[in-house]
């Protein structure tokens, strides 16, 4: 390759725990992701912003996510923070590393473009690419294989499309996340000839709902979760402490008080299985991850490219329903795919087996619990459980050599590592537009310097009133309907086990008007 600058893969899962991964104390075979995670820098404090449009648009803009336009959800909100898309007062990665001379590539899921009625398909064709509903291609991507959509059936999926065109067919065997990366191989085989560097996006679904998998994989797990939850999270809190992921000092938070013990499970068959097949998820993106890396081998640039790896949000404790009325998903849905209308049966029920393309699951609350070990919470919330995030940077050609990085670093920080790496400044305008300026900074010093002091700053979370604050090892908490903020110190208590608000008053205002001052700063 004639341009030495580095290649940059940014793959994020979609609602995977903090636990799941071999090297951060997960039993699920993910020998690929663990070879980039012990070979490379493993970040114990990284946070995202607790769900999966709102940590997108955080990543691809340096900014938090009122400030690109994404405050709640993809919908059409009142104010511009609230737009449900990527607004103009802020740029891409893409934007900026397409202007720098790197080829451009996104494999997977957008969402950040507006809101897509999956009931609709003539919704997509009408309205996609409108001032509501921005493609990749628009913002900065010179190609683009995926769904606009948050979620759909990994068989045949529903937004599909290739750069501008909708894909109005797929193979028998198709399987998406099989297609995602093959898709991203052949991303990364036309930039390497064509002599540029690259930055791929690639974002794969998995292992958000619905729980479908190969049977092939979930062979492998049939068996694996017979002893359930509990042990589960015994054994990956006892694997975290012995690697070094967590400190001993902070104890396993209890299980979930909406979570049964595993003892009196009813269908303990049924419940292991749907874990079973989210390991099979999880399980299949890793040998694709072996076949990305295979390419990156072949064509003799792995060990000049920057690979990030890291999780949308926590765990997802959400249960899909069979009842319409209490929740979006209809207990028979005519699912419009990319291969016609199947009707498809959604919802937790326990007369299925989870996996086939004519159910729809979701591997539920306790699994969840288990999947977010050691911490508390899940996917939307801002306890440690709905925000951590797995996070592994892997670059040989800039390392001085493995380690566990316990530094504070948060997705904002993604784009100036990135642009730090490639050497590019980030813009202070962008087509004949004010752009804000970027929140976070960069993080490549733990690939490069070993020694590097922590530096103290000052984090912010909101996402659907869930509320909170850290500030060095202090950390403030909110939920959602209540008026009580919650403290805690990290250093000794990440599982956020003691309140302590009562005995120190004195820090518990200083933080809430820093988190006031930034909510009216970024249009909360």
């Amino acid at each position: 390759m004639s341009d030495k600058r580095p290649n940059i893969i940014l793959l994020m899962t979609d609602d995977m725990g903090f636990s799941d991964l071999g090297c951060f104390g997960g039993e699920i075979g993910t020998p690929n992701l663990d070879r980039l995670g012990k070979k490379g820098v493993r970040f114990t404090n990284f946070y995202n912003c607790a769900r999966c449009c709102s940590t997108r648009a955080s990543i691809l803009t340096g900014l938090y996510p009122h400030q690109a336009g994404i405050g709640a959800m993809v919908d059409w909100g009142e104010t511009e923070a609230y737009r449900g898309r990527l607004n103009r007062n802020c740029v891409t990665l893409a934007e900026v590393l397409r202007s720098a001379g790197y080829v451009t590539c996104m494999s997977g899921k957008w969402h950040v473009g507006g809101e897509y009625k999956i009931g609709d398909p003539a919704q997509w064709r009408k309205e996609v690419g409108d001032e509501r509903h921005p493609t990749p291609r628009q913002r900065g991507f010179d190609h683009f294989y995926g769904i606009l959509c948050g979620a759909c059936s990994y068989w045949k999926p529903t937004t599909l499309m290739k750069d501008d065109t909708f894909i109005e067919s797929v193979p028998k065997d198709y399987y998406l996340t099989d297609a995602l990366a093959d898709e991203a191989c052949g991303m990364i085989s036309n930039a390497s000839n064509a002599g540029k560097p690259f930055f791929l996006y690639w974002t794969p679904t998995t292992p958000h709902w619905p729980l479908h998998a190969r049977p092939a994989d979930i062979d492998k797990y049939r068996d694996r979760y017979r002893d359930g939850w509990d042990v589960m999270r015994q054994r990956r809190y006892d694997r975290q402490v012995r690697d070094g992921i967590i400190k001993p000092e902070w104890g396993l938070s209890p299980r979930d008080e909406k979570a049964s013990a595993w003892d009196d499970e009813s269908d303990k068959r049924w419940e292991s299985l749907r874990m079973a097949v989210y390991a099979a998820q999880i399980d299949n993106l890793d040998q694709n991850v072996g076949k990305v890396l295979a390419r990156l081998d072949a064509l003799g640039i792995a060990d000049n490219t920057l690979f990030f790896v890291l999780s949308d949000n926590g765990a997802c404790a959400e249960f899909l329903r069979e009842d319409a009325s209490k929740d979006e998903w209809p207990g028979q849905y005519a699912l419009p795919t990319a291969a016609g209308d199947k009707i498809v049966e959604v919802g937790n029920r326990k007369d299925l087996d989870p996996g086939p393309d004519g159910t729809f699951m979701s591997y539920d609350l306790s699994w969840a619990n288990a999947s977010n070990t050691p911490f508390r919470k899940f996917k939307t919330w801002t306890h440690e459980g709905g925000i951590a995030t797995p996070l592994i940077m892997h670059w040989p050609a800039a390392m001085k050599g493995e380690r566990i990085f316990h530094d504070t670093g948060h997705v904002i920080d993604i784009m100036p590592t990135i642009l730090q790496a490639a050497g590019v400044e980030y813009p202070r305008q962008f087509a004949d537009k004010q752009i804000l300026p970027a929140e976070g900074v960069s993080l490549l010093n733990a690939l490069t310097d070993v020694k590097h002091p922590p530096r103290p700053r000052e984090l912010f979370w909101e996402h659907l009133r869930f509320k909170a604050v850290r500030s060095g090892d202090w950390k403030l908490v909110q939920p959602r309907n209540s008026k009580t903020w919650q403290l805690y110190d990290l250093s000794k208590d990440r599982t956020e086990l003691n309140d302590v608000s009562g005995d120190h008053p004195d820090f518990v205002q200083p933080l809430v008007a820093s988190w006031d001052a930034w909510a009216k700063r970024v249009g909360v």
